[in-house]
Formats: C-alpha cells, structure tokens, sequence
C-alpha cells in the first residue's frame, strides 16, 4: 500500500497521483487496460459504481480523491485502499486461473458489498475513514481462506468490530462461508459489551445466545434500574435472570420478585455487602418516618464512603436519591405546603417535629422543585434552632458536603445566604464559599447550574459577597487553562461572562458572548406562524383544594368583557377546552385546557384531546403556560411542543425542569418563581406579554420587568411576590445550560 505523507507530497507529484487515482470511466464499456470476459462485466461494473459513489460522496468534482477526512493525508490512504488496490484486487480475481466463472462473480460481488458496507457505516458514523486500508487488507486475507474452504473467523475476530461487520457480509453468496455464523454470534458479543444499555432489550428477543448470561452480568452491573424492570418479567429472559449466579443479579432479581421492592432497592450495596438485611428494613418499610430516617442514614453512610480513605462508590445511588426526594415531597413538604394559609406555625410545621437538623437538610435540598418560600423558611429555621451548635460549617460536615451548592444556593435564592455565612467565623465562611466555587470542572452540570443561579440573588443581596465569588471564579479559569482542562475552561469561562452580565450597566451582550440565541429580547416572527398568528397552549389541573379551577376562573377573567369596553377577545368552548382569540391588533390564538375533576384523569383527556386538535390543524404553540401545582409540571413539559419559545413555569423552576425544557427547545426562554404561582403577579406579566404580541412587536425582557415592578411598587406584598419572579434574562441556570451544551457540543 502507498503511503503519503502531507509534508512531503509537492504539488508536481500530488497531480500525477491523482491522475493515476483517476477511477474507471462512469460508462464502463470494457474502458478496462486488461481484457474482461464480456460474461463478468456487470460485476465488474458494479464494483467501479460503488467506488465512483464513494467519489461523489467526498465531494469529488475535479479529481478522483476519496475526500472523507480533514486530513488530506488520511484521503490519500483511503483512495489508495478502496481504488487502486481494489483495481488490484479486481484484476487478480480477473486473471486468477484457479478461479472458475462462478468463483470469479462471487468475489467480485464481495468487493462490492465491500465498497457499499463502508459507504453505508461512513453513513451511519460506524466507521472512521482511517480504517478503509485495514477493511481492503482484512478482505484479502478473508477472501485467501475462503478459496481454501476454510473459516473467515479468524480475520472477523482478529479485526476491530466496524471493520469485521463489514466482513462478514461479503461472504454470504452464493454459499455462505463456514465461519459467517460463528463471526456473527461474535460481533453480536461485542456489539453487545460495546453498547451495554441495549443488552437486555436485545436478549428479549433473542434469549438463547450461547453468551447471554455473562451479557446479563454485564447489563445488569451497567444499568441497574433496568434489570430491576427486566427480572420482573415473566419471561425466559426473567428466568435466566433470576437463575444468574452473580451477586448482584441475583440480589436484584430477588427485589424484582417482591412486592416490596422498590422500598428494598435504594439499599441494595449495603444488602449486598451484608451491612443489612431484608428484615431490619422490614421493620421500618411501612412507617413513613422510620423509613424516610433509614434512607438518610444510608445516603450519609454512602456518601461517607466515597469520601476518602475509602473512596467506594456504593450502588444505587440513583435509587436512593430518587426515594428520598420522593418521600421528602410526598410525606413531609407536600403536607407543610398545603398548610401554607396556617397562621400557627405550631399547627404548620408539626409534622416536622421529630426530623433532625441533617433529615431536615435532605428535605430542603431535594425539594427544589416544590418547596414554598413560606415552608423553605420554616424547615430552613427549625434546622438551626435544632442544632446544639449552630454552626453552619457543622451542619455542612454532618452532612458530608452532600448537595452543599444546592443548599448554598437555595439560602441565596431565599435571603438567608448572609445568616447561614454568620453563624460560621469569617474564615471558615471563606472556605466555604471557595469550596462552592472550586472543582466545578470535576462536577455534574447541576452542580454548576446551582452556582450559575445563585449569582442573581448574591449580586443583588450582598455585592461585597458577589465580588468575592466573581474573583475566585477569574481564578479558577486561569488555573483550568494552564491545567488544559476543557470542560474547566469552558465553565468558569460561562460563569465569569454570566456575572458579569449580572450587573446591567455593563451592557453584557450576552448572545455574542456566548453563541446562543437573544436572551433579554424575543423577535415576533420567531412567534408568529406562517399565518402571521400567535399561538399559545395554557396547562391546567383539577385538584382537589379547587386551586386549579380557581386558577382557570381568574385566567378567564383576563378575557371576558368589561363593562362599557369594546371586547378584545372573543371566547368560545366545548367540554374540554376554550379558545380564545384576540379581535384586535395581530391575530393571537389562545388554547387552554379546562380544569377537569373526576375518575380516570378527565384533565389529561383534555388536555391530550387538545393537542391532538392543535396538531391535525397545524397549529403550533410558541408561547405555553403552566398553571398549577409545582407536582404537576412533569406533566406539562412532557406534552410541550418543540415550538415552545416562551416557556411560563410558575414555581418550577428546579435545575431538572430548566433542563426538560431546554432539551425541548435549546431557545426557550424560560420565566420562573421561586414561590408558588399567584394571580396577582401571573395575570400581570401575561397582560404585559399579550398586549405586546398584539402590537406585533418584539418582547423585550428588561423594559417589560421594569414596567412590571414599578406597577407592583404600590402594594408592598404582591411587589415580594413579584421579586420571586425569575424573568429570562436574570434565569442564569437557564442560560448557563444552552451555553454550556453549545460550547461541549461544539468543541470550543
């Protein structure tokens, strides 16, 4: 094989190489410079169609280099492989006396199917163009043992698994080579370790593979949540799983078993290494309190672990987090919040009464997304009145520094950020702070997101604070560009860019900075539809407490006449839904959802019959609204429609919903609370937003809050209510996640 090396190719001889690259005439009318009998022509041809594609498929107009790469060096050696030794090949099978008609047709049909199976792995991104010389010399070795009779296995299993793929389909006609099944049960093994969260699903249906029950091993130390699911299933995939003799298989499989088992799985490493047993979490599984104190221990005990010396990383983490934040909300915030009109703090909170400081700390962190401003000062006083030393560094190290951003970032978000900092001496503070601003290049997305989203609350509560953290953040990128850490620069570079941008007066251009979308305006056109309308989709919920239902009553009241005032809208409605649509100024379409109350879920009926309506009519929803409990918004986001630009959360603006909705719509630009939503400040800013789409004009964020605060300013409480109010601008995690996947994405 020739080899070129860009150094060392002048422009004399790069002319006569891709003059000797040049790939057969596209007519093939025997333009060969070796006789071809005229019985084999069309395989001949075909071989050379596939090459000119692969021409094509480079961009080839002027020349006949195999284009695939940046690296002109890297399409010398693919052209060099898949056009002139394949010439090669095609020659020797041509002149090969040994070969007869049939044999001749069968290979060359092989080095067409060669030449299709790399274009179609270069296709789906299976194959790096680098690998082409490696295919072409793998096939001869291939094609040498299958003219002896003998088996390809050892050229299929000696190759990496892109090229062996395409192997093992050149030897199938006209008879099948003796090593093409056992090739194919191998690769399907490597396939399988290579991908392991597809194992199990594959299994299902194949569940007789020689090799399944080392592939169950591997899938279920992968993914334990989904053996879990799978080893309930009444099957022969269950059965074998359940049959395993690995440890941990056999142990999930045995949780799968029982009725009990979703309580059993957020403590399996400990079941596992015998730190306890069915029957101690037996004795607590049916007592909400008990259980909810053994899921603390156990979260404190991993977390602990994976500190150093011992530096474990426990099993089911995920599991474990997932039941605590559930029992957190279900059993203990959901009650508080829905005690919020109780003036008795006694009454409020008495559910509170036998938590300790750390269980108390486990429920404000994981409960973001739910938590009252009203019940968050509650459990966040009663965690400091219950300490016997009052130590917000304490607190910290009893905890393990688990979730300590979160936590950090809820107090700003809250006004208790300068409280929490006092109850420590002014160095440990210090430290503190650092440490929520270090090692964020060694952290997950929401760790950074919570130190993105904090800065809003510090810089307008504690500019002294503020400065500090903008300081440590210069510091931390200078040290993440000398250390070259990517992720690290790509971070503290976001963050230094959203601080400053925190303080308006230096007119931080946000969206030239980072390479996103507008953030502080949103075009009208990028509203409108092709019809010039605005289209707009509200989520509303029965409940029980009739919070839903007297949320769609002042919804409507929004739009109903007023007396002695021509009607801007008009009103019209069936069982399940009503449409309201602007007769003045640019045409505004708006669809909400009724707030239906009964058996089998009457409002998600509606609100699935409504999209559907939206759908086959075309109409595609840029500006939705969720209105309702904090509980409900899974539901919302999980119906939104891609076309969502303007997303309007209410109090649900934890990292995980930012994030659904980003996934959605990478563009959208997001308005949340950190109170739970309220009529007075709700019906206000959709006034604002509405009366602007009716003018045509763009949405501007920082002229429309202004407006929108300066009218609060006359009523002392609903302008705190306001001030919960997160508009796109000021969202700092919302912007920090498009940035940050942009940049990763990107490379930058």
């Amino acid at each position: 094989m020739i080899t070129f090396l860009r150094s060392a190719v002048s422009p004399a001889i790069l002319s006569v190489l891709l003059m000797a690259f040049t790939v057969k005439a596209k007519a093939q009318t025997n333009a060969y410079p070796y006789k071809v009998a005229q019985d084999r022509m069309l395989w001949h041809d075909n071989v050379d169609k596939e090459q000119q594609r692969l021409v094509i498929l480079g961009g080839g107009k002027y020349d006949s280099l195999i284009r695939l790469s940046k690296d002109e060096t890297v399409n010398f050696q693919v052209t060099d492989a898949l056009v002139r030794e394949v010439d090669e090949i095609q020659q020797q099978i041509e002149f090969d006396s040994t070969l007869n008609t049939n044999n001749k047709k069968k290979y060359l049909r092989a080095l067409e199917f060669l030449l299709r199976g790399f274009h179609q792995a270069y296709d789906g991104k299976e194959i790096q163009p680098a690998q082409a010389p490696l295919l072409v010399a793998s096939f001869e070795k291939a094609k040498l043992l299958d003219q002896k009779g003998q088996s390809i296995e050892p050229v299929i299993t000696s190759s990496p698994y892109e090229v062996g793929k395409i192997l093992v389909e050149c030897f199938l006609y006209p008879t099948e080579n003796s090593g093409v099944r056992p090739s194919r049960l191998y690769l399907t093994r490597i396939y399988c370790e290579m991908h392991p969260a597809l194992i199990l699903n594959y299994l299902r249906v194949h569940p007789d593979l020689p090799f399944a029950d080392s592939l169950i091993v591997i899938a279920g130390h992968y993914d334990i949540r989904q053996l879990y699911d799978f080893a309930a299933a009444n099957n022969e995939l269950g059965i074998r799983i359940r049959n395993s003799k690995d440890s941990l298989v056999h142990t999930v499989a045995l949780l799968a078993g029982n009725k009990s088992g979703q309580l059993y799985l957020p403590f399996l490493d400990n079941l596992i290494k015998g730190r306890t047993t069915l029957e101690e979490i037996d004795k607590v599984k049916t007592d909400e309190l008990s259980y909810f104190r053994l899921l603390v221990r156990t979260r404190l005990d991993y977390v602990a672990r994976i500190l150093p010396p011992e530096r474990d990383t426990p099993l089911e983490m995920n599991a474990l987090k997932s039941m605590l934040a559930k029992k957190s909300k279900e059993v203990f915030v959901q009650e508080i919040n829905a005690l919020h009109t109780v003036e008795n703090p006694a009454i409020r909170f008495k559910i509170l009464d036998p938590l300790t400081p750390a269980e108390l700390y486990y429920l404000i962190v994981l409960s973001e997304d739910e938590i009252y401003t009203s019940s968050y000062l509650g459990v966040y006083d009663r965690i400091f009145q219950r300490m016997s030393n009052p130590y917000g560094d304490s607190l910290l190290m009893q905890v393990h520094g688990d979730y300590f951003r979160k936590f950090i970032k809820m107090a700003a978000a809250y006004n208790k950020l300068d409280h929490f900092l006092g109850t420590m001496d002014k160095q440990n503070a210090g430290t503190v702070m650092k440490s929520f601003i270090i090692h964020l290049e060694k952290a997950n997305e929401e760790e950074a997101v919570d130190v993105a989203d904090s800065y809003s609350s510090i810089f307008e509560k504690n500019p002294a604070l503020a400065r500090f953290i903008l300081g440590e953040v210069k510091v931390n990128y200078d040290k993440n560009v000398a250390a070259g850490d990517k992720k690290g620069v790509i971070i503290y570079n976001l963050l230094q860019t959203l601080f400053e941008s925190a303080d308006t007066t230096n007119k931080t251009d946000l969206s030239a900075r980072l390479g996103i979308s507008p953030v502080y305006t949103v075009d009208y056109n990028s509203l409108a539809d092709d019809s010039g309308r605005v289209i707009q989709q509200v989520f509303f919920y029965g409940d029980k407490d009739k919070d839903g239902q007297n949320s769609f009553l002042n919804f409507m009241a929004l739009f109903r006449p007023k007396p002695g005032i021509k009607p801007e809208w008009k009103i019209t409605e069936n069982p399940q839904w009503v449409t309201i649509t602007s007769t003045r100024g640019k045409p505004v379409l708006i669809f909400a959802n009724k707030p239906l109350l009964g058996d089998d879920d009457p409002d998600a009926k509606a609100q699935k019959a409504l999209i559907e309506y939206l759908y086959d009519r075309h109409l595609k929803p840029t500006v939705v609204i969720h209105r309702g409990h904090s509980y409900h918004v899974k539901y919302t986001i999980d119906q939104m429609p891609p076309t969502a630009r303007i997303v309007v959360l209410g109090s649900c603006g934890g990292y995980n919903n930012l994030s659904e909705v980003l996934k959605i719509n990478e563009d959208a630009h997001i308005i949340s609370s950190k109170q739970v939503g309220t009529k007075t400040v709700n019906e206000p800013i959709l006034q604002a937003i509405n009366n602007t789409l009716l003018a045509g004009k763009d949405i501007e964020w920082l002229p429309m809050w202004k407006e929108l605060s300066a009218s609060f300013m006359k009523d002392p409480a609903a302008k705190e209510k306001f001030d919960d109010y997160i508009p796109p601008y000021k969202n700092l995690g919302a912007i920090f996640i498009k940035a940050y996947r942009k940049a990763m994405d990107s490379g930058e």
